[in-house]
């Protein structure tokens, strides 16, 4: 007995299926599980070559009609030929479905009719500070960075051992049937191609050190350890190929007043005695200037002032955080003997002696409210 899945189940589709029907299932099978999507998982690899199969065979009337009467035992045929089937074959055979060449060249961005991989240049990795204003509005920033590209009069040829393709085929007969295996050129280490000519002084990739200065648009709401990229901008292949992407590391320095917890922006207010217990008005930083608060009288410390929307601007576009200013009443360390004395007239006041209400949360509820 077959142990090998219904096609129809494979593709998602019912017996019924029309072709068209047939073909839109088989592409977002393909996709889903297609290698390039899923770099090194031989289960999804085996999963696209399961849905090849299965649409090699519905998308044939004559090997459907088969297939419907007989099942995966054809008589006389031995069955159908997936046990036979690899990736060129796959690429190579169903590249129509996809509206002509590659059947993945409008998905992945490649081009032409065939299963040549472009070799791609290796990527740069940058370093970029950023200041906290900058990181709320968003900045253009100019860095130099020294990219390998290709040397002028250096002139290639298509490798002969893989004839341009970067990659060398090994098709071993069993007694299962033909395996065939795909791995990278030796000779031209998958390129496709070797170095023609080469002036003096460039070294064997056809490489040549130049300093570019690149213009670099940082979105307002980055944060510490996120990592840009830039298509293209990295080095560039030997033997032409895609250039490899620059990638850039965000860094943040450390703001002398605002502290980041997110999205929200916090600062510490140091108020006096006094101005809690009979109120007052402050000017607080905040970004791109200055925000006027006032304070209550008998305001506590460790009360949390909100400002809404005046944190940093979500970097997905998701609104703004706040700014949270946390109030703490400074208590003096050193007092004259005139203080002292003054004070001291306060001590037995009932007005002064501590009575929370429940209007006066705890540290705790603080937080509570705070991360809610």
């Amino acid at each position: 007995m077959s142990t090998k899945r219904d096609y129809y189940e494979i593709l998602g589709v019912s017996k019924n299926a029309s072709a068209e029907e047939i073909k839109k299932a088989y592409r977002k099978v393909a996709i889903q599980f297609h290698p390039d999507k899923n770099p090194g998982n031989k289960e999804a690899e085996e999963k696209f070559k399961e849905a090849a199969e299965a649409y090699e065979v519905l998308s044939d009337n004559e090997k459907r009609s088969q297939y419907d009467r007989f099942g995966h035992q054809r008589p006389g045929a031995g069955g159908f030929r997936g046990h036979e089937m690899n990736m060129e074959d796959i690429f190579s055979q169903f590249g129509d479905i996809f509206g002509g060449g590659s059947p993945f060249d409008s998905f992945f961005g490649g081009g032409g009719g065939s299963r040549t991989r472009q070799r791609k240049g290796s990527n740069l990795r940058i370093k970029l500070k950023l200041s906290l204003e900058e990181i709320a509005n968003g900045v253009e920033k100019k860095i130099k960075v020294n990219r390998l590209i290709r040397a002028e009069g250096v002139t290639f040829k298509n490798c002969s051992a893989c004839g341009g393709t970067g990659q060398v085929r090994k098709v071993v007969n069993t007694m299962l049937g033909q395996m065939v295996s795909t791995s990278t050129c030796p000779t031209c280490n998958g390129a496709g191609q070797l170095i023609d000519k080469r002036p003096p002084g460039v070294d064997s990739s056809g490489l040549v050190s130049k300093e570019d200065v690149i213009s670099v648009k940082i979105p307002a709401g980055v944060s510490e350890g996120m990592q840009l990229s830039m298509s293209g901008k990295g080095n560039e292949a030997p033997g032409g190929g895609i250039p490899g992407d620059l990638l850039i590391l965000i860094e943040e320095t450390e703001d002398k007043e605002l502290k980041r917890n997110g999205n929200d922006l916090i600062y510490d207010l140091h108020i006096s005695f006094v101005d809690a217990a009979l109120g007052t008005t402050v000017e607080v930083p905040s970004i791109g200037g200055k925000a006027r608060i006032k304070v209550e009288p008998g305001t506590q410390s460790g009360k949390i002032l909100r400002l809404r929307g005046k944190g940093l601007k979500d970097v997905n576009g998701y609104g703004a955080g706040d700014q949270l200013i946390y109030i703490n009443v400074w208590t003096p360390k050193k007092l004259t003997a005139d203080e002292k004395a003054r004070l001291e007239t306060f001590r037995n006041s009932p007005n002064f002696k501590p009575h929370p209400d429940n209007t006066d949360k705890g540290f705790f509820d603080r937080m509570k409210e705070y991360f809610g």
